[in-house]
């Protein structure tokens, strides 16, 4: 089959490689109808994420179910399901506590520790050997675990564009805001309007958002953000403008809530990144400072972007004399994907409207070319097997 294969950072490319196979009794094999390249497969794309051998990409996938191990009691071949990113077995302590992100069973480098190089919670599909080294979604065939737990069934009368970002940004974004704790009439600050940031903005009108502000310092991001969903918008390339915007809109307190849907990639300058070097960081907690700058004292903050190491100048002091609440980590999917298929069902939510790029699987280097370098007005990709 063809498939996305990670050789080295800023190379991936449509290789053939063997099938998937059913290795154990809860697996099913799925045919892959469509998948797309998250923003964070650019984090691996661009080495901020370490894998050394080749490995098959993606997260954000759906599809047919072809095969079904002999365990399998929920689908049959012919089933057309979305799958959740995170691999949950539904039965360690962690996925019976309704954290699916921490599941015991589905990797093997699994601890208490965390960071980038340390233990880690639960596997990811196409993320990493970090992540449990399973193969992506970014092909024309993929192994699904688990089976029981994670695919949900989805109704022929919706397209898979309609439905494809319920396996991530969806319900990452929904995520932020509900654990943000949002109150009807606050206002909602989101930092980053790439694909989550989007999907933030969204989850933040149906949860009852009296104000949506949204912020990034690619204009043509926030042209979307405001056709979409009707958002006010800020130009963050002057940070400290960008932050008194942010007050100026809210009496001077700053946003109820705020969300860092940009992660360890964010902008940065020359000093910033030598920095880096010195300190023997990768990448930038920009974002995450002017949260906690733009956010009201005894506001809420939702991290959503990925963070993967220590940093130094952390502001600490700040969370605590403003007395700021802070949330971070991957999205639990299952929690809240079979209330998300309704919201779609029934039309209060659609999805499909940030999409800019549809291509074949064939041209996987182009699309994360364009995607990485935010060319010709890339905001979403969509790929075909």
């Amino acid at each position: 089959m063809k498939a996305a294969v990670f050789h080295h950072p800023k190379k991936i490319t449509a290789d053939t490689v063997p099938d998937p196979t059913i290795m154990d009794q809860q697996d099913i094999i799925l045919k892959v109808t469509s998948t797309a390249i998250c923003g964070s497969d650019l984090h691996i794309y661009n080495g901020f994420i370490p894998q050394k051998r080749p490995f098959v990409m993606g997260h954000e996938f759906m599809g047919i179910v072809e095969e079904v191990g002999a365990g399998v009691k929920n689908l049959k071949r012919g089933d057309r399901v979305v799958v959740p990113f995170p691999i949950s077995c539904g039965q360690c302590w962690f996925c019976e506590h309704h954290e699916p992100g921490h599941c015991m069973n589905s990797n093997d480098n699994y601890g208490p520790e965390g960071g980038l190089l340390e233990e880690k919670g639960g596997a990811l599909f196409g993320y990493t050997d970090l992540y449990g080294g399973y193969n992506g979604g970014q092909a024309e065939y993929v192994r699904v675990p688990y089976a029981d737990e994670g695919p949900r069934k989805i109704s022929d009368a919706l397209s898979d564009e309609q439905v494809l970002f319920l396996t991530d940004i969806f319900p990452t974004g929904y995520t932020g805001v509900v654990k943000a704790g949002i109150q009807p009439g606050d206002t909602v600050a989101i930092f980053g309007s790439g694909p989550v940031g989007l999907m933030a903005q969204k989850c933040a009108w149906l949860m009852g958002a009296g104000r949506v502000i949204a912020l990034d310092y690619l204009d043509y991001r926030l042209d979307m953000a405001r056709r979409v969903n009707n958002v006010d918008t800020i130009n963050v390339t002057d940070e400290k403008e960008a932050i008194e915007k942010v007050r100026s809109m809210t009496g001077g307190r700053g946003a109820d809530i705020c969300i860092d849907a940009v992660g360890m990639e964010a902008k940065r300058s020359v000093l910033e990144k030598a920095a880096n070097i010195i300190q023997g960081e990768m990448g930038s907690i920009n974002a995450l400072k002017m949260c906690c700058s733009a956010v009201r004292r005894g506001g809420k903050i939702s991290v959503l972007g990925v963070y993967g190491m220590p940093y130094d100048n952390f502001p600490i002091g700040q969370l605590f004399d403003k007395g700021i609440q802070m949330w971070g980590g991957q999205a639990p999917v299952h929690n809240y994907i079979d209330d998300l298929i309704k919201h779609v069902e029934e039309g209060r939510i659609r999805l499909d409207d940030i999409i800019t790029h549809r291509m074949p699987l064939s041209e996987v280097d182009k699309a994360y070319d364009i995607f990485n370098k935010k060319e010709d007005g890339c905001v979403k990709v969509i790929l075909k097997p």
